[in-house]
């Protein structure tokens, strides 16, 4: 039996992908099958389809091209090429399940332009709802199939024996344990945004298959690269505000009204996310932390920014902004996290019978920082190759080096955790700017902690605990400036960490 961890665009691929080759799957899901940071995804899926209305001029090898250019010189070329040529297929098999992209008049797929892409090549549905289109129809894929659904079931561990897996640890929502024996997992777990006082991300996004592939022994990687999403909503929940508003002309503007973004970069509000965010955090400090200011009146009147934008457009009335007349507060907030566990290009781990794949990952497609919509591609290819290599690839697993093994022993005296202090610890430390000083207060910080772990919610703070000490420890070894990765210590990129940083639990 194969078991799939998750249930996000990636989970629910693996599972469909390797039912269909002919395996005995069970999903595993921590809430509904509809919860996951998938049903969130606003922007779209970046692909090139010439054949479907696509820009004649577009074509893989500019995909590529881009998404290695905003890697910032960290990028896998394989991994990215593989992402973009398989990537067409996948979204195909897509468009089979059901899913209800937008559409042009005449019927070619509607596109747009986010930045960092040099072709309008991202694909939307439900106008700003892409995830949540792609999220039903491959759950009504899974719940058709011979899949078997565990949903509101928790990973509370991976098991091994000799350095293999051979189950996993489950704990259902009133406390109680039990073990499902298996030979072949695959983390599909998403990220951890709730390591910070600000995110996009759902509650569920709490880094429980990061830590629990820690805690059994496998390599993490690029785990210091943590995309800020340049644009949430000023207001409790952070809202995101996806990055087709900018493609399509919104532009940003500081506390006094003025345009800023065209001084940063000559890409203004298209630069790449780190650049944006960064630019925007600028600004803000300048204005005693004032938000900056999101303007997408020129876009079109009430009627199309409800049409194009209609998640946006009602999370804006909820909370009272007209934004068809006045520009709208937005700051940046922690949305998807680079690094994972380390993977080949078929989703395996270092260690046997483990694979992972989507945001859990860390592939070497994104580098050191994500091209807008590549991160619903990732989790379609990946998956798929994935469920594919259990009967395909040979019996050798790949084994990566160990840069960095971090010591999680208990201190003398272990302190109560508290969550939203964990937050504001990596969010003022770990977050946008970084400095050794502050990387090292908030490492002693979090190993003074201990979780409770007899609860899910306990569970889920020891997880973001260890989560971030594996952030701390790639921040703290990587002594430059990449991507989103800013050390304010060490603002040059320097060549000699042109490569991954790979943790390691010490035992």
């Amino acid at each position: 039996m194969i078991i799939v961890v998750g249930s996000g665009i990636a989970g629910l691929t693996a599972a469909l992908s390797a039912s269909r080759a002919g395996q005995s799957v069970t999903l595993i899901s921590k809430a509904s099958l509809l919860e996951s940071n998938t049903r969130y995804a606003q922007g779209g899926i970046a692909t090139v389809l010439p054949d479907l209305g696509g820009p004649p001029e577009d074509s893989v090898e500019s995909h590529v091209a881009d998404t290695h250019a905003a890697g910032a010189g960290l990028g896998d070329l394989d991994p990215v090429r593989i992402l973009c040529t398989e990537g067409p297929d996948r979204v195909r098999e897509l468009l089979g399940y059901g899913t209800a992209f937008d559409r042009r008049p005449g019927g070619d797929l509607a596109r747009g332009l986010e930045a960092a892409h040099s072709h309008a090549r991202i694909l939307h549905a439900g106008g700003d709802a892409t995830g949540a289109a792609i999220a039903y129809s491959l759950a009504c894929a899974v719940r058709e199939s011979d899949v078997t659904v565990l949903e509101h079931t928790f990973l509370a561990d991976l098991v091994t024996d000799d350095g293999r897996i051979q189950g996993i640890e489950v704990m259902s929502e009133d406390g109680v344990l039990r073990q499902i024996d298996c030979t072949t997992v695959i983390l599909a777990t998403g990220g951890a945004g709730q390591l910070y006082a600000h995110t996009t991300n759902p509650a569920v996004a709490t880094g429980d298959g990061l830590a629990a592939a820690w805690r059994a022994g496998a390599v993490i990687a690029d785990a210091e690269f943590y995309q800020f999403h340049p644009t949430s909503l000023a207001a409790p929940g952070n809202f995101l505000i996806s990055e087709a508003v900018r493609g399509e002309g919104g532009v940003l503007l500081d506390n006094d009204g003025h345009r800023f973004m065209a001084s940063v970069h000559p890409d203004a509000e298209l630069a790449p996310r780190d650049v944006v965010a960064r630019g925007i955090a600028d600004a803000m400090r300048t204005h005693d932390g004032a938000p900056v200011r999101l303007d997408a009146t020129a876009l079109g009147d009430s009627a199309y920014l409800a049409r194009r934008f209609p998640s946006i457009d009602a999370a804006c009335r909820v909370h009272g902004l007209d934004w068809a007349h006045e520009p709208i507060p937005v700051t940046p907030a922690a949305h998807y996290w680079m690094g994972g566990v380390r993977t080949d290009a078929w989703g395996r781990t270092s260690l046997p019978g483990l694979y992972a794949v989507g945001e859990v990952a860390c592939t070497g497609v994104h580098g050191a920082n994500r091209l807008a919509s590549n991160s619903l591609l990732e989790g379609l290819v990946y998956a798929d190759r994935a469920a594919r290599a259990i009967d395909r690839c040979p019996s050798d697993w790949p084994t990566f080096p160990t840069d960095v093994r971090i010591d999680d022993s208990a201190p003398a005296d272990v302190t109560p955790f508290d969550r939203a202090e964990l937050q504001h610890q990596l969010w003022d430390h770990a977050g946008l700017v970084r400095d050794h000083d502050g990387l090292q207060i908030a490492d002693k910080q979090l190993r003074s902690w201990r979780a409770d772990r007899t609860t899910i919610a306990g569970r889920e703070d020891e997880n973001l605990r260890q989560a971030g000490l594996c952030i701390l420890a790639g921040a703290l070894a990587r002594q430059e400036s990449r991507g989103a990765h800013y050390r304010a210590d060490r603002p040059s990129t320097s060549g000699r960490f042109a490569h991954h940083i790979n943790l390691e639990r010490a035992c």
